[in-house]
């Protein structure tokens, strides 16, 4: 069992800072390509990554995001290729935690069982299924528990107290606030009501509290940083990616976004 998770958010702690956490998605635009993303984004400021399961019908994302995710799968991209990419990974890179974000349907295609067995063999963390609530996981939770992977909960701003209660209790790794009511990279959070809605949660749960959906900026960052255990950068990385056109040029792209994104993280 995987504890890099934890052992990372324990050494952010003592940094007394709040964590940055970019998403990128699997094999967009190609396996190369995320191979080397993915060694960039660890060596410049990234504490734990992303990655998301191209799926032909991403209900939560938004434009930039569903892009992404259409030039994966043309460029055929599937669940055992991305494990292949974090397998490798894990060749040069021990201590970054990685979390599969995505949808329900590629992994039960794949195989629960067989899903959770090898993505904790690969060297993946934890697991985001956007649309698996806790009353429709009885089936794979016994695989989740057997294997070690982490499942990480995703908590709305409309979710009350009762839903946070059983949010809460059935989330591991961390829990992940959506700031914001609707798709991804739609449009940011107010910083004041955002804090309220973290303090509160945080009566129902000792996990690292994780802030995403909308975060687009370093300024963004700095505002949302001192009350979180971390901050989750997506569309605008992928949208900055998509804009080159090679590896290389990708890879420096990213390069200069994270730099930015990392220095606005101390308290």
């Amino acid at each position: 069992m995987s504890e890099r998770i934890e052992q990372r958010f324990a050494r952010i702690k003592t940094e007394n800072r709040a964590a940055l956490i970019p998403f990128i998605m699997g094999c967009d635009p190609d396996a190369k390509t995320t191979t080397a993303l993915l060694d960039t984004l660890a060596s410049s400021g990234a504490d734990l990554i992303e990655i998301g399961m191209p799926f032909s019908d991403p209900m939560a994302d938004g434009p930039v995001i569903q892009a992404a995710g259409l030039r994966a799968l043309r460029s055929g991209a599937t669940i055992k290729g991305i494990l292949d990419i974090v397998s490798g990974f894990r060749k040069t890179n021990a201590d970054t935690p990685l979390i599969l974000m995505g949808y329900f349907n590629p992994v039960y295609r794949y195989g629960m069982e067989k899903f959770c067995r090898d993505a904790i063999s690969a060297g993946v963390d934890g697991l985001i299924l956007v649309d698996l609530p806790p009353e429709e996981e009885d089936e794979m939770r016994p695989f989740l528990s057997a294997s070690g992977l982490k499942l990480i909960r995703l908590i709305a701003p409309t979710s009350g107290d009762d839903r946070l209660k059983v949010l809460s209790k059935s989330a591991s790794g961390f829990v992940y606030y959506i700031s914001i009511t609707g798709i991804t990279g739609a449009k940011t959070a107010n910083v004041a009501s955002l804090q309220d809605k973290i303090s509160h949660l945080r009566q129902f749960t000792k996990l690292p509290v994780v802030v995403g959906f909308g975060i687009k900026t370093a300024q963004q960052v700095r505002e949302f940083a001192p009350f979180s255990d971390a901050v989750v950068v997506g569309s605008a990385l992928v949208e900055i990616i998509s804009k080159e056109k090679n590896t290389e040029a990708c890879v420096q792209a990213a390069k200069r976004f994270m730099t930015e994104l990392a220095a606005g993280l101390k308290r």
